[in-house]
């Protein structure tokens, strides 16, 4: 199994955090290729630098997706080295789910893989996050997938970032006193630590949080893993079904191809 992980911010600080613990996370027979999204902004904490974002990501997972015929991937890598699923790294998930209707393959943000650990888990779960500014966005996540009645908080970081790369450890003393807040005040079953700059912390603070903590980037990686596994089939038809065939002008070679690839798949499936 091979799995596309994207950074949709441009701190390569992150990128390597996403990296560290998706390849702690991933069984060992699942081959992982890390990218940085190639424009956009240091960290992700409004909606509108989603939207940015989410442009970024669609351009990386086209590099990937889109036909063999068309020009190379970035990286010098094939076109015929297909991969087998999509990991969007950064919690609030940018650009789902409309980057489902790309590709074949399955697209897991880790928002979506996050709060699917902490409801198996618990009934009710507190979101961990870097900043104030980020919870209006985060609390339009948890209420898009349903499940805002089972959100007892959103606890932030209220303080300036030194640097987006070196904030779990910066801040590790502040996290892990919002997260025993979440439970003892808020009733938190779960407690979620999100974004990738928080990568990998959950497992430094085994034991001495008395809940399950869930690490947004091992569950985005292990959900991937199973959802492949199952090999459920592609979007061909409903709410996730390619866009329409129409006329499209100014997009990316990559971003034509594949799109242009996701209908003709669609279309075949339709005779």
């Amino acid at each position: 199994m091979k799995l596309l992980i994207i950074n949709p911010n441009i701190s390569h600080d992150v990128t390597a955090l996403i990296e560290s613990e998706a390849l702690r996370s991933a069984a060992p027979d699942t081959e992982l290729v890390v990218r940085t999204a190639g424009h956009g902004v240091e960290y992700i904490e409004t909606r509108f630098e989603s939207l940015i974002a989410a442009g970024a990501v669609a351009e990386v997972i086209a590099e990937y997706t889109a036909d063999a015929a068309s020009s190379t991937i970035s990286d010098g890598a094939s076109r015929g080295d297909r991969i087998d699923g999509v990991v969007v790294a950064a919690f609030g998930d940018p650009g789902m789910p409309a980057l489902k209707e790309l590709t074949d393959v399955p697209v897991i943000g880790i928002t979506e893989a996050a709060l699917c650990a902490a409801a198996l888990q618990g009934h009710r779960f507190s979101i961990i996050a870097i900043s104030d500014r980020i919870k209006p966005w985060y609390l339009d996540c948890v209420e898009r997938f349903g499940l805002g009645g089972r959100l007892a908080s959103i606890r932030s970081i209220n303080e300036s970032l030194n640097g987006i790369g070196s904030v779990q450890h910066d801040f590790k003393e502040t996290l892990l006193a919002l997260s025993r807040q979440a439970v003892t005040e808020d009733d938190a079953d779960v407690v979620i630590l999100a974004g990738a700059p928080l990568a990998g912390l959950a497992r430094e603070l085994r034991g001495q949080i008395p809940v399950p903590v869930v690490d947004g980037i091992s569950a985005g990686i292990r959900m991937a893993e199973a959802v492949v596994g199952l090999q459920s089939g592609p979007h061909r038809a409903g709410a996730f079904a390619p866009p329409p065939v129409k006329a499209r002008n100014g997009l990316s070679e990559n971003l034509d191809a594949a799109m242009a690839a996701a209908q003709s798949a669609h279309a075949a499936s339709q005779l």
